[in-house]
């Protein structure tokens, strides 16, 4: 492997290309030797992608995975290597099974928008990613394709879902990756992997065409970078709603590439890093957390103790209300498109209880869930005319050990207990709310494992969030930090 490259992010290696240092053909068969080396220690990537297997229409042969003229500055990265989450998006030719064995040979049959934008942005996707079944746990060890390992350590979990894809950026088999966010699965394997995580604004980035609505909105796509600019890049590229989209984000103004070499001005934060169950923050995310407000004073903004309305009972009623119902529609969604339900033994242990509880609720329970959950947003709402961010933790825990956070047929409900230990901090607020949010690297413990800090802001925000990113990666640069997977 060439470790320069390897350790390059996207926009240096499209630079590359566009110069004619690189050819994209070099780019893929270094991403490929990658796999071929590093995917062994870690399990991130569960399929193999080429051009033609892609769906790329405009795949040229002799394993080029770009079109003619690829290489102009209109195309943000042209064939710099990227793999996808094995969950929700679709790409025609390619193994979807979204971690479970009741879905073991499924293959999709189209395209969706957002895997078309990756494309048009010049992306050579290059393999599928390890997730949990269905993307209904904070880990990503499916009895489909075995565990993924954290590559600072791998003996440890990734969180999740969106492990795999997590796992394939921090340990450089791929400058960055998609990934997906119903409930924190993007910022939580962003904060245990030491990668930048942003999850964006409702309707930021397309669902269609399989999708519009999923789960009250509550779910985004986006993807995970090691740098800020990449992620701006990328949002760039795949921003913007498409026909018969349910929802639409406020207009962007500019390039958030502009974004990231604007001054933040100076912002008003809202920090906490009390939880609201009342669990103790380990004494390393503590330090970092104390760290992180004083750095964000000495860069000029004003930071002060202050936190959003907790969700209260009737709030934490209609969490269970849409959940459940997100439950129950994955069951209904693949028993239509199977055209079967699951056989006994196709599901795991704790998928087969969401399913369970999902049955139970009603349409009425339902849509009573959204009402309260958006009553909710509009008092979130009002806290962001006070202050620009919200500061906590991104988890409140080291990365636990692989195994702890998955189900057992004797006790299904363990996964669910364990993960109480390190989900302190609400993420699931953004997805409520649609508000976007990001996971910054922004410290370590005590054994070298990369610390994420959770910034949340209001409805449309993302110029807030890239700005005050790059201002955080200037003063704390953390690209350079490399995993104990760097050499397998």
């Amino acid at each position: 492997m060439d470790e320069q490259l390897r350790w390059m992010d996207a926009t240096e290696q499209a630079d590359l290309v566009r110069s004619g240092q690189v050819s994209a053909a070099e780019l893929l068969a270094e991403a490929r030797d990658r796999i071929r080396v590093l995917n062994p220690h870690l399990n991130a990537v569960i399929a193999e992608l080429d051009a033609a297997r892609a769906g790329n229409p405009d795949a040229a042969p002799a394993g080029n995975p770009l079109p003619d003229g690829a290489g102009s500055d209109d195309i943000p990265f042209p064939g710099v290597p990227f793999v996808v989450k094995d969950l929700a998006l679709e790409i025609a030719g390619t193994p979807f099974c979204e971690g479970s064995r009741w879905l073991a040979g499924n293959v999709s049959g189209h395209d969706q928008e957002l895997a078309r934008r990756f494309r048009r942005a010049g992306l050579a996707i290059v393999g599928k990613t390890n997730t949990c079944e269905f993307g209904l746990s904070p880990h990503c060890e499916p009895l489909l394709h075995g565990a993924t390992h954290n590559p600072w350590d791998l003996a440890l979990s990734t969180s999740g879902s969106s492990g795999g894809s997590a796992a394939a950026v921090a340990a450089g088999v791929v400058p960055m990756a998609h990934g997906n966010d119903l409930g924190g699965s993007l910022r939580y394997p962003a904060a245990w992997c030491g990668l930048f995580g942003l999850k964006p604004t409702r309707g930021r980035v397309p669902l269609g065409p399989e999708y519009g609505d999923v789960v009250g909105g509550l779910a985004a796509e986006f993807a995970l970078t090691r740098t800020v600019r990449d992620a701006a890049a990328l949002l760039d590229a795949v921003a913007g709603p498409a026909p018969g989209d349910p929802y639409c984000a406020p207009p962007q103004l500019r390039s958030y590439v502009a974004e990231t070499v604007t001054a933040p001005g100076r912002l008003r934060v809202a920090a906490t890093a009390v939880p609201n169950g009342g669990q103790k923050v380990h004494p390393d995310y503590q330090r970092t957390f104390d760290a992180t407000v004083d750095l964000l004073g000495s860069l000029g903004h004003d930071v002060e103790e202050a936190h959003p309305e907790p969700l209260d009972r009737a709030g934490h009623r209609a969490i269970r209300a849409v959940y459940g119902a997100a439950a129950a529609w994955i069951e209904g969604y693949w028993t239509r498109r199977q055209g079967r339900g699951p056989e006994p033994g196709e599901l795991e242990p704790y998928t087969e209880v969401l399913f369970e509880r999902g049955r139970k609720v009603s349409a009425a329970d339902y849509l009573q869930g959204v009402e309260e959950l958006q009553r909710f947003s509009r008092r979130v709402a009002g806290f962001f005319e006070d202050y620009d961010l919200w500061l906590t933790p991104t988890v409140g825990w080291p990365p636990l050990p692989l195994g702890t956070l998955t189900a057992t047929a004797e006790d299904p409900l363990r996964g669910e207990r364990e993960a109480g230990r390190f989900l302190m901090f609400d993420g699931e607020y953004a997805n409520i709310t649609g508000n976007p949010a990001m996971s910054v690297p922004l410290g370590t413990d005590s054994a070298g494992l990369p610390v994420g800090m959770s910034f949340l802001a209001g409805f449309g925000a993302e110029a807030t969030l890239f700005r005050l990113a790059a201002q955080l990666e200037q003063a704390r640069p953390w690209a350079g930090q490399r995993p104990s997977v760097a050499v397998p």
